[in-house]
């Protein structure tokens, strides 16, 4: 039996086809394959999930380290100054000396706990008081000045 040379090329360049085909294939598989197995390591499909398992362990344990991070720093907030605000004033007003150098500056956290600080200016001294709040009120009393720089404070908390 005689094969004629063309027909042999001709199934000769299919063999070939299909193996170069077969041959992409093939490697395409093998790249997939390696996208699968997570990490450099990884021979087996289990050595992949025993990877992530892993690493989703890890991811937990820093969820739970934020949180409580997040709530200390959310606790240290509440506690911090949120508001300060100052007002000039002069408390010498019929006699000319002082000017309207005299302040009164409120600092103050978001439950309205801290101080009101009030400098009066004259030509001889300048005196400083400072009066410790709680809840928006001192227990000593407030001048005018102190009160309005308070009130001030607890505006720009958005508190009334």
């Amino acid at each position: 039996m005689h094969i004629d040379p063309t027909i042999l090329t001709y199934i000769l360049g299919g063999i070939i086809v299909g193996m170069v085909a077969l041959l992409v294939w093939i490697i395409r598989l093998q790249i997939r394959l390696s996208r699968l197995l997570v990490g450099k390591n990884a021979k087996t499909l289990e050595d992949s999930f025993v990877a992530i398992t892993k690493q989703l362990q890890e991811l937990h344990a820093f969820t739970k380290d934020m949180e409580k991070y997040l709530v200390s720093v959310e606790t240290r907030l509440k506690r911090s100054i949120q508001s300060i605000e100052t007002v000039r004033f002069n408390p010498f007003k019929g006699t000319g000396s002082g000017g309207n150098q005299s302040f009164s500056s409120s600092f103050i956290d978001e439950k309205g706990t801290g101080v009101v600080l009030t400098s009066m200016y004259s030509r001889d001294r300048i005196s400083i008081f400072a009066k410790p709040v709680k809840e928006f009120a001192s227990e000593f009393e407030l001048s005018e000045e102190e009160k309005e720089a308070l009130e001030k404070s607890k505006s720009n908390l958005g508190t009334s």
